[in-house]
């Protein structure tokens, strides 16, 4: 298990664990960013992350890809 800041870009990875508050972790699922879900990194901008999460993609920051785990 490593976060999702350390994945490889375009491999799917299936989420293992969410960390943080539990406002982080609402705000997560509210992205699409559930147990058992499928993510992948699209590109790396700076200390950001493009992903693709259920057919969107979404900009996190390091420090949301940090609680990740995949």
């Amino acid at each position: 298990m490593m976060p999702l800041i350390f994945a490889e870009t375009g491999q799917s990875q299936i989420i293992r664990k969410i960390g943080g508050s539990p406002e982080v972790k609402k705000h997560l699922e509210d992205l699409g960013f559930n147990v058992g879900g499928e993510v992948s990194v699209v590109n790396t901008l700076g200390a950001n992350l493009i992903v693709k999460v259920k057919e969107s993609r979404v900009a996190v920051s390091e420090e949301m890809a940090r609680k990740i785990m995949v």
